[in-house]
């Protein structure tokens, strides 16, 4: 064989590798809606781009503000009229549609996939659902991401979680869905003009998120992500490196906040701390919790998550295994007849 043919062969065999791990990226790329409830932040937009590199088509359908602590709030048949104020980050601005693409102009970043909508944190995940995938992919994405969260969403608290509220009204639908949550400290500056200073640690989380992605797609041998009956909780501790390691939790019953309503938020160390109690108002404060774990929590994530990765399993809505139906129509035999 001549130099040449030689050449030849050698050039023709790159490009079938080229053009079979082509193809193996797109076999393995998901359609994936990326939500919130923060609004357009520094963790979100890295997020977005970690998954783009890796070769995912991703919607972001977010708050236009911050929602934290609306859990699974739905404004129900209440128009979205246009902006009142402008969104977090300028997403968008006064007088915009109370929902559409973010209108905000970089010219180092495209907002391109962005959406807002000025409501609560499960009506941007439906309006990602309803509207934008159907749109973009002609029916639901295959996977679900809420986060990651400016704060870990652990424990008991997690029922006010607007990021874990649009993963659970995501899989009640059977689409694959987990909440992505870390330390506030990921949580980007906020300039004078309202826009948005990135945070390197939201490049971190991002990473270490999409990670979860490659390892859930290694392992699904082409079906869905997650089974139809669970979804995941992660949090990330707020010293996040990539060699965090990564531990299985249980979401339990230890609480890392505390949270009470108090008659007077004056008196709340944590509100004070924030400028938010100058006035002697009631409230609902919020609090860290200085009580260790008994031997049967040190597995819930809300103490395992201040120093590791925590992946819990949850279930899907309210609904219970047969065993757990079997229990009750037992102790109500006589008036279940």
């Amino acid at each position: 064989m001549t130099h040449k043919k030689v050449a030849c062969y050698f050039i023709r065999m790159a490009v079938s590798g080229i053009f079979l791990l082509m193809l193996s990226l797109n076999a393995s790329a998901k359609n994936i809606l990326l939500t919130n409830d923060d609004g357009l932040t520094s963790n979100i937009v890295a997020l977005y781009s970690a998954l783009k590199e890796s070769g995912h088509d991703v919607i972001v359908s977010v708050p236009c503000q911050g929602q934290s602590g609306m859990g699974a709030a739905i404004l129900f048949l209440k128009p979205i009229k246009p902006l009142p104020e402008a969104c977090l980050g300028r997403a968008a601005l006064s007088g915009d549609p109370g929902v559409g693409p973010v209108t905000k102009k970089d010219e180092n970043f495209s907002y391109t996939d962005f959406y807002y909508v000025n409501g609560t944190p499960v009506m941007a995940t439906s309006y990602g659902l309803d509207v934008l995938a159907p749109k973009r992919w002609g029916g639901a994405p295959d996977l679900v991401l809420s986060g990651p969260n400016e704060g870990r969403n652990t424990g008991p608290m997690i029922n006010a979680s607007g990021t874990v509220s649009n993963v659970q009204f995501a899989a009640a639908r059977g689409i694959p869905a987990i909440a992505l949550s870390a330390g506030m400290n990921t949580a980007g500056k906020e300039e004078s003009d309202g826009n948005i200073v990135n945070n390197p640690l939201s490049v971190v989380v991002a990473e270490l998120s999409n990670t979860l992605v490659s390892h859930l797609e290694g392992s699904s041998d082409g079906d869905a992500l997650l089974p139809e009956s669970l979804a995941l909780n992660v949090n990330f501790p707020d010293d996040v490196s990539h060699d965090t390691a990564w531990q299985l939790t249980r979401i339990g019953t230890y609480n890392e906040y505390t949270l009470a309503f108090s008659e007077d938020l004056s008196q709340d160390s944590f509100a004070r701390s924030y400028g938010l109690a100058e006035q002697p108002y009631p409230g609902f404060t919020i609090a860290y919790n200085s009580t260790a774990p008994t031997q049967e929590q040190i597995d819930n994530e809300a103490y395992v998550a201040q120093n590791a990765i925590s992946v819990s399993v949850m279930q899907v809505s309210f609904g219970t295994e047969k065993a757990e139906h079997d229990w009750l129509r037992s102790r109500l035999s006589e008036l279940l007849e």
